[in-house]
């Protein structure tokens, strides 16, 4: 072949495999983004009261965005000053900012305290778990970022340390989460045990075990009833769920828990609780976790939209039959009606959470050796997806900002693998996506930031 020829071939494959390149760029899957517009939650749910609706105005907002100082209670130890500055995306209530306010404010709220590695301005909000003791016992607690003791308004004498997370994290030890959503949650609360229940059992076709997914749910040691809110849905109630962040995240005592979790003497100088109602008779003023919860409970559930920028209504609307059809839908349920609530406007409603608020093996990959109730090691609560479209930071340690990522990372395949490896519940149907045509991959994308 002579080298006019030669180069004619090598003219006319170059031509073709870009032809090819390029076509298929143009159908490649990528995610949106986080949508934008208007924010579609943040408000009250409908047909609440005039009651209802000047409590969740003017008592539970405005306690959701209060910024505490040491003398409302904040720490000794504490992670935020304010339930808004973690809830904050897309609007109060919601998740993680775009701007994390742990590294933004850190020289306002904490003085003299370093910035640990694993947060950065344009990263999640995040709490720090430590997986054993130094004993080698579980551990699982959250252990709190920031001090009081460069404060300005600290007790006298209050100098304790940030724990060393560096000597942690080289030692493994360290795990995250980030805050959850809060939009919808009072409809959650009013879900009956029996209907989750109900709906976990449901496998129509059986194809819940053809793909391998199981999944049980978390529950009260006590009496045994469904509990449903945080990562490895380990809280029972709004109530619960308020008081204990109250106290873990910023340090401050309430009516549910009462007692410092640092309890250095030169630092723990306020009386106990420190948030509570007024004892008084005639006393009509609520407790800050009061507060939180009716700002929860009142919380509307995120309204999805039909097409946003140049997604189509009908990419959405394939991506939605493409989810289901996947079977994305059997863990995260479409809709969840709820039972009789003494607030009318929870009543007998459809909550479309995409979550069957069960616990779930996500395998060895997204594992992160925390027990809580009867949620091990790798299992987690099926994240609903009502709100995705506008989130930033996916998945419980916000690792990842970008769908596609975070729908592989829940598969875990364990071929070939020794040492423990636990597969997740989801491979097959991660598999099945997977097998999507790149634009099919694109309408299911673009339907779950629709949500």
């Amino acid at each position: 072949m002579d080298a006019t020829r030669v180069s004619r071939v090598i003219s006319v494959f170059i031509y073709a495999a870009g032809t090819f390149l390029a076509a298929n760029m143009c159908v490649a899957q990528t995610d949106p983004g986080p949508r934008g517009g208007a924010a579609g939650a943040g408000g009250p749910i409908a047909g609440l009261t005039a009651g209802e609706l000047d409590f969740f105005y003017n008592h539970g907002a405005p306690e959701f965005a209060d910024v505490e100082t040491v003398a409302d209670g904040l720490g000794p130890r504490f992670n935020l000053d304010s339930c808004g500055g973690c809830h904050a995306h897309p609007v109060l209530g919601g998740s993680s900012p775009a701007v994390n306010p742990q590294v933004a404010r850190a020289a306002l709220m904490a003085p003299g305290n370093s910035v640990p590695s694993f947060l950065a301005i344009n990263g999640p909000v995040r709490e720090v778990r430590f997986v054993k003791n130094p004993d080698g016992s579980a551990d699982g607690g959250v252990h709190a970022i920031f001090t009081i003791s460069g404060r300005s308004d600290r007790p006298p004498g209050c100098n304790i340390q940030q724990p060393d997370f560096a000597a942690q994290q080289t030692r493994n030890n360290v795990i995250f989460r980030i805050p959850t959503p809060t939009f919808g949650n009072g409809l959650i609360e009013a879900i009956t045990d029996a209907t989750i229940r109900n709906n976990l059992a449901n496998d129509p076709g059986n194809m819940k075990a053809k793909l391998g997914i199981k999944g049980h749910v978390n529950t009260n040691g006590n009496d045994g009833t469904v509990t449903r809110f945080g990562w490895k849905a380990q809280n029972k109630s709004l109530l619960l769920f308020s008081g204990e962040a109250y106290n873990v995240e910023m340090g401050v005592t309430n009516e549910i828990f009462a007692n410092e979790r640092e309890e250095d003497s030169n630092c723990a100088t306020n009386s106990l609780p420190e948030s509570n109602s007024a004892l008084h008779v005639g006393a009509t003023d609520p407790s800050d976790i009061v507060g939180f919860m009716g700002f929860m409970k009142f919380l509307d559930q995120p309204a999805p939209v039909a097409s946003f920028g140049s997604v189509t209504a009908a990419s959405v609307g394939a991506g939605r039959g493409l989810f289901l059809a996947t079977g994305c839908g059997f863990c995260h349920t479409p809709s969840l009606g709820t039972g009789t609530s003494s607030t009318a406007a929870l009543s007998h409603q459809q909550a479309n959470l995409f979550s069957d608020l069960a616990v779930h093996h996500m395998g060895s990959g997204l594992a992160d050796g925390v027990t809580q109730g009867s949620a091990g090691p790798d299992e987690f609560r099926t994240a609903p997806l009502w709100g995705l479209g506008q989130r930033i930071f996916f998945l419980h340690d916000g690792r990842s900002r970008d769908l596609l990522e975070t729908i592989n990372a829940h598969a875990t395949d364990c071929s070939g693998r020794t040492g423990g490896c636990v597969e997740s519940e989801a491979n097959g149907v991660v598999a099945r996506f997977n097998a999507l045509s790149a634009a099919q991959k694109q309408d299911l994308l673009n339907f779950l930031r629709s949500l």
